[in-house]
């Protein structure tokens, strides 16, 4: 079997969720229009036993928060996150956003690059929405550093060269072992994954500042014969953060609520009883206790 290890990396809302779903055909990771959506770093396992001549390939995606500049503590642990990804990797996968210009975030993280050893692919995505010579002066800019083994247009999106720099990451695979089992898409818990959902939800439904300044806790979760009971806690900074994210007569949370219970039926395959409530965590962006506990940094 042929087996590795890609990080994908990238600045925030440039695709990089949306490309690994598109690749394990499934949601693993959760997507909105808001940037800086993802927290943690997550893992999607790709599997294909018939590939190689039938010898088995697994590739395993780590999908990375969007590297920025930080405003609070949270920002900056996410940013250690994303980074810190590059180290023990077979393969770096850039993502910029092809509908942006160059700017002094892209050119950073271009620069952090040149120093590692790592193979490096780009992906300029976001292609349904660009035209050719916006494209082509991206490539000549990203091109001319010299530090990318090759450049690909996408459309994570459409699935437009998804499939072609699929396979292009094949070639950086080596013979090893089969990390994960067969049936696994990401070695994260159910629980994780219903508390992004719910998070994926909040960050739809709220307004431009709420969203970031949120976190979702499980704080129960039973599984029945055909009914699952989950209650989580939705943290936020302000009490006025509280009452926009209830609503008025509840109907906003009410609305999370609904929402996040489809796509957790979906992920669970069961009816499922979910029950919200929301708390307050005054400025817990900037305690370094609060994002240790949350586990956006370790120990």
């Amino acid at each position: 079997m042929k087996s590795g290890f890609i990080g994908i990396i990238g600045r925030p809302n440039v695709g990089k969720s949306t490309l690994m779903n598109n690749i394990l055909g499934e949601k693993i990771s959760i997507t909105s229009s808001k940037p800086q959506t993802t927290r943690n770093r997550i893992t999607g396992i790709y599997t294909d036993l018939e590939a190689d001549n039938g010898n088995g390939l697994q590739m395993v995606f780590l999908d990375t928060p969007g590297v920025h500049k930080p405003r609070n503590k949270l920002g900056s642990a996410i940013n250690e996150t994303a980074l810190n990804t590059l180290n023990g990797v077979d393969v770096i996968l850039l993502i910029v956003d092809g509908t942006k210009e160059f700017g002094a975030g892209d050119k950073m993280l271009a620069d952090r690059l040149k120093d590692i050893d790592t193979p490096k692919l780009l992906a300029i995505n976001k292609m349904d929405k660009m035209g050719p010579e916006q494209y082509l002066k991206l490539y000549n800019e990203y091109s001319a550093m010299g530090i990318f083994d090759d450049i690909y247009g996408t459309s994570a999106l459409n699935g437009d060269n998804v499939k072609e720099l699929l396979d292009k990451l094949t070639e950086y695979m080596v013979e090893g072992p089969m990390y994960y089992p067969e049936y696994m898409a990401t070695d994260h818990p159910e629980r994780f994954i219903v508390s992004e959902i719910i998070r994926e939800k909040l960050l739809n439904y709220l307004e431009e500042e709420v969203p970031h300044g949120v976190f979702v806790e499980i704080e129960s979760f039973e599984e029945g014969r055909n009914l699952t009971s989950i209650s989580a806690v939705i943290y936020c900074e302000k009490k006025s953060h509280k009452g926009i994210i209830i609503g008025k007569e509840g109907k906003k949370l009410k609305g999370v609520g609904k929402a996040a219970r489809i796509d957790i039926e979906g992920l669970l395959g069961t009816k499922v009883f979910l029950e919200l409530y929301v708390k307050v965590k005054e400025n817990w962006r900037d305690s370094e206790r609060s994002i240790r506990s949350f586990g956006y940094k370790d120990e």
